[in-house]
């Protein structure tokens, strides 16, 4: 069974059977019957793996994970920021550009996902819009505002995750980022490093996920 980079799987080729002489030839329909067997014995076997009960194995679908591992900052709350990323963790298909780009090599239907770590410096709970943009264009209805409570004391911000999901229409070198604006400088994403006591993993200031869900349709209404 072959695979090809259109994520398609490929059928086994159909025997060229030719036509049969007017008299009965027995070596003609031995070897034709023998290539229709063989055909269908192929066409069994790739449809068992593709529907079986792990069949998603042999489909190769686009991919890409990345993350950041720095604090990231606003100069002002009437500019639009692309959130960045330094760490390409897996790549099929999509891969990162410009920090900020998420580059897809195959047209389809993708999700994207994020989650990002803010901090809240200041002393009023402060709200922080997160959105994505297509090829540098703003996408309808794809913001999230999310609220960030007022910091703890001096020196313990507090925290919020702001995460979801979104479902876009891309095709072949399209490119999506990520964007995000608070309502007070004083909120930024921030990471953290790995820490002990118990040991944990470091805190990314920023994770984003890009997954194909289908082929772009076709088909008209």
């Amino acid at each position: 069974m072959a695979l090809n980079l259109d994520q398609q799987i490929t059928p086994p080729t159909p025997p060229n059977l030719g036509a049969a002489d007017v008299a009965y030839d027995q070596g003609f329909f031995t070897q034709s019957f023998g290539g229709l067997n063989t055909y269908f014995s192929k066409l069994t076997a790739l449809f068992s793996a593709l529907f079986g009960r792990r069949g998603g194995k042999w489909i190769n679908s686009p991919y890409g994970g990345f993350q950041d591992s720095t604090d990231q900052t606003a100069a002002n709350t009437t500019t639009a920021y692309a959130v960045t990323f330094d760490t390409t963790d897996f790549s099929n298909g999509v891969t990162l550009s410009n920090s900020s780009r998420l580059n897809v090599a195959q047209s389809g239907i993708y999700n994207l996902q994020f989650s990002i770590q803010f901090k809240n410096t200041t002393n009023d709970g402060q709200d922080v819009d997160v959105w994505f943009r297509k090829n540098g264009t703003n996408i309808d209805n794809s913001n999230s505002r999310f609220h960030a409570v007022a910091r703890k004391s001096s020196g313990d911000p507090s925290h919020l995750i702001a995460a979801m999901n979104f479902f876009v229409s891309l095709v072949a070198n399209d490119y999506v980022e990520i964007m995000w604006r608070p309502t007070d400088v004083g909120v930024s994403l921030e990471h953290f490093a790995a820490s002990s006591t118990p040991t944990r993993p470091a805190v990314p200031s920023a994770i984003a996920t890009v997954t194909f869900v289908s082929n772009l349709s076709t088909e008209t209404a």
